[in-house]
C-alpha cells in the first residue's frame, strides 16, 4: 500500500536499500536504506524512533526529514499498522548501502527550517472517521490519505512544496515528467470515473472506458497487486465520491459509443500524412472496431484521458518510449518510436491523434517544441 520499494530502490540496487534520486524544484534528494543494516539502515532504530519519523518527520538522530518522504500522509497511519510495517522492515535481509548526500539549493538545504514548514503545513493528528459515511468509504479514506499517499502525486503543491488543500485536493499535478491526472470531477477523462472503473484500474491497470496505467502509475498498480480486493474496493469507493454520481450502465455504454463514433467520423476530415503514419504505425493495435486484439487490451483512444488532457506530456512520453514494463500482463506491450520518428513526425502524429480522438478539445500549441522538450527530459 505504501509503495515503499518503488522509491526506496535505486536502479539496479537491492530492494528497499535506498539511493534512488528524487528530483524536486528545490534540488535532489536520495531515498534512505530501509533494510535493518545497523550502520546504514534501520538496524538500530527502535519502534518509537520509526514511529516519530513516520508521524513527525524527525529522524532517529533528531534531524528533520524533508517531505519528499511523505510523512504528512503516513502520520495518518494507525499504531497497529506502523508496528506491522516496522516488523516487516526488521525482518528483511540487511543490506549495507550508504545514502548519498542531498543536493538542495540554499536555503532549502538548512534542515532546521523544516520545523517552521511543519508548523505551517503538517497536521500529525490521526485521520478522524466521518460518521455520515460508510465503513468502506472511511477505510478508503484511511488508505488513500495515509499509507497510499495518493495526494503526493495527484495534488498540486504550493511554492514551498506543500500539498494544496480545498478544491485543489487530488486535482492533478506533474511528477517525474508525467501528468498525474485529477482524481476528482476536474478530470479531463472523456467518461467520468465511477467506483467500478476505479476498482478495475487499480486492480488490473486498465478500465474499459479509460486508458491504461502507464509511467509511475504502472509501478503503483504492480505493488497494489498484493493488496486484498476489499481494500482496493474501499479506495475506489472513496475516490469515486469526488466524481459525479454514476449514471445507469446502459446510459454509460451509449455515451461511450457516442464518443467513439464521433472520433470515427472525425477521421474522414483529417486525411493526410499524419493519418497515414497513424494507420501504419498504430492502427493495427489501436482500432475502434471489433477486430482482433493483437497486443493486450484495446481501449478506444477516444476514451483515453491522455488525449483529452490540457498537457501532451503523457501521450508524447508513451509514443517516444512505448510500454516496456506494463502494470499487468493483460495490458501488453507497445514499441518505442523515439528512434524511428523525428520531432516533426511525432508532433504531426500527436496532433492528428488529438484532433481525431478528442475533437472537443483545442489543438496543443507548439507541439514540435513540446516533443523536443519531452524527448530531452530524463527518465526514458
Amino acid at each position: 500500500l505504501g509503495d515503499c520499494a518503488v522509491c526506496h530502490t535505486a536502479p539496479g540496487g537491492a530492494p528497499n536499500a535506498g539511493g534512488r534520486a528524487m528530483d524536486t524544484p528545490f534540488g535532489t534528494l536520495y531515498t534512505t536504506n530501509l533494510t535493518p543494516d545497523a550502520e546504514t539502515g534501520l538496524g538500530r532504530w527502535s519502534f518509537s524512533a520509526f514511529q516519530r519519523a513516520m508521524r513527525e518527520g524527525v529522524s532517529r538522530d533528531g534531524h528533520h526529514l524533508y517531505p519528499a518522504f511523505p510523512y504528512t500522509a503516513f502520520a495518518k497511519t494507525s499504531d497497529d499498522d506502523l508496528q506491522a510495517l516496522y516488523a516487516y522492515f526488521m525482518a528483511m535481509p540487511a543490506v549495507r548501502a550508504e545514502t548519498p548526500k542531498s543536493e538542495l539549493k540554499f536555503p532549502f538545504s538548512l534542515r532546521p527550517l523544516m520545523a517552521g514548514w511543519n508548523a505551517l503545513f503538517h497536521d500529525p493528528a490521526p485521520l478522524a472517521p466521518v460518521a455520515t459515511q460508510s465503513a468502506e468509504w472511511n477505510r478508503g479514506a484511511y488508505l488513500v490519505n495515509g499509507l497510499g499517499h495518493c495526494g503526493a502525486c495527484h495534488t498540486p503543491r504550493n511554492a514551498l512544496g506543500a500539498e494544496q488543500g480545498g478544491s485543489a485536493f487530488l486535482s492533478g499535478a506533474m511528477v517525474d515528467g508525467w501528468e498525474a491526472p485529477s482524481l476528482t470531477a476536474r478530470s479531463k477523462s472523456a467518461m467520468p470515473w465511477d467506483a467500478d472503473s476505479l476498482y478495475r484500474y487499480l486492480r488490473d491497470g486498465h478500465s474499459p472506458r479509460h486508458g491504461i496505467a502507464g509511467g509511475p502509475m504502472a509501478e503503483v498498480v504492480r505493488e497494489l497487486g498484493a493488496v486484498p480486493d476489499a481494500d482496493i474496493r474501499a479506495m475506489a469507493t472513496y475516490l469515486a465520491s469526488f466524481n459525479p454520481e454514476p449514471v445507469p450502465e446502459a446510459t454509460a455504454q451509449a455515451e461511450a459509443r457516442r464518443i467513439v463514433d464521433t472520433a470515427a467520423r472525425t477521421q474522414g476530415q483529417l486525411l493526410g500524412p499524419a493519418q497515414r503514419m497513424f494507420d501504419s504505425a498504430c492502427a493495427a493495435c489501436h482500432h475502434d472496431g471489433d477486430g482482433p486484439t493483437l497486443l493486450g487490451v484495446n481501449t478506444p483512444l477516444a476514451l483515453n484521458g491522455n488525449l483529452a488532457s490540457a498537457k501532451p506530456d503523457n501521450l508524447l512520453r508513451t509514443i517516444l518510449d512505448g510500454v516496456r514494463d506494463p502494470a499487468t500482463r493483460d495490458i501488453g506491450f507497445m514499441p518505442a518510436f523515439r528512434d524511428a520518428l523525428d520531432d516533426r513526425q511525432i508532433a504531426e502524429l500527436a496532433g492528428y491523434m488529438r484532433a481525431r480522438f478528442a475533437p472537443q478539445e483545442p489543438a496543443w500549441p507548439d507541439l514540435q517544441a513540446e516533443v523536443a522538450r519531452v524527448r530531452a527530459a530524463p527518465g526514458h
